[in-house]
């Protein structure tokens, strides 16, 4: 399993959601976890398009990438 970095804020929201019972936060906490999820899948397209084995898996990949470049996810 891969290790995820996030940061400094967000991890420190996560500690006072957590440690101080602070659930107001949860909003932030969900909005700073999408985020992350958005720029991993971002990445690992990235990443495909750039090394796939074959022209229609690296289009694939390329278009999805564009899409959701356009799209602002």
């Amino acid at each position: 399993m891969k290790n995820v970095q996030v940061s400094e804020e967000l991890f420190v929201v996560i500690m006072r959601y957590f440690m101080l019972e602070q659930e107001e936060l949860l909003p932030q906490i969900k909005q700073g976890l999408e985020k992350k999820l958005d720029a991993m899948v971002m990445r690992e397209l990235y990443t495909k398009y750039k090394t796939a084995p074959t022209e229609e898996e690296k289009e694939k990949a390329r278009k999805e990438y564009s899409e959701r470049l356009c799209r602002g996810i």
